[in-house]
């Protein structure tokens, strides 16, 4: 029996330009006529979250966090794509906050799960790459403080 959870495919699927395009007009045009429901700014939001465009997901974050602070009703369905959004920004601290208070109200979401796991993979690897640029800089530091020492030992012979 397989302990894999179901992926939480948000996190690599984007919308098609055509696709965002509709949300972003439709957003435009409630702007236009001065009432952006909520169902428009949550529809936008979620497509810029998805985008592959670091711009789009900073964007989309942005108006989560209005529709967060804003509406009451809608914070579950924010929290996902909050967790999302700084996921995929490589802000896994932020992505594992607003997951973390996910899975205090739904123990059991799978997305949510899943995410987890993606989440905890980024910090990983993010652990790992900052091992070996600390490693890379202090092997060239005592590659550069080597031919110091041989350069000075060479002059006062």
């Amino acid at each position: 029996m397989s302990t894999e959870l179901p992926y939480a495919a948000d996190a690599e699927v984007s919308l098609s330009y055509d696709e965002l395009e509709v949300l972003r007009l439709q957003y435009e045009r409630e702007q236009l006529q001065a009432h952006v429901t909520v169902q428009t700014k949550f529809n936008f939001a979620w497509g810029l979250v998805k985008s592959p465009l670091r711009e789009h997901q900073v964007e989309g974050v942005r108006l989560l966090q209005d529709l967060y602070r804003s509406e009451p009703t809608r914070r579950r369905e924010c929290l996902y794509y909050l967790a999302l959004g700084h996921y995929k920004m490589g802000n896994f601290e932020e992505a594992k906050q607003f997951n973390g208070l996910l899975m205090e109200k739904e123990p059991t979401n799978l997305q949510a799960l899943s995410l987890a796991q993606l989440i905890e993979k980024g910090v990983t690897r993010e652990g790992y790459i900052g091992m070996a640029l600390v490693g890379g800089a202090a092997a060239l530091g005592t590659i550069v403080l080597a031919g110091l020492i041989r350069r000075a030992t060479r002059n006062h012979k």
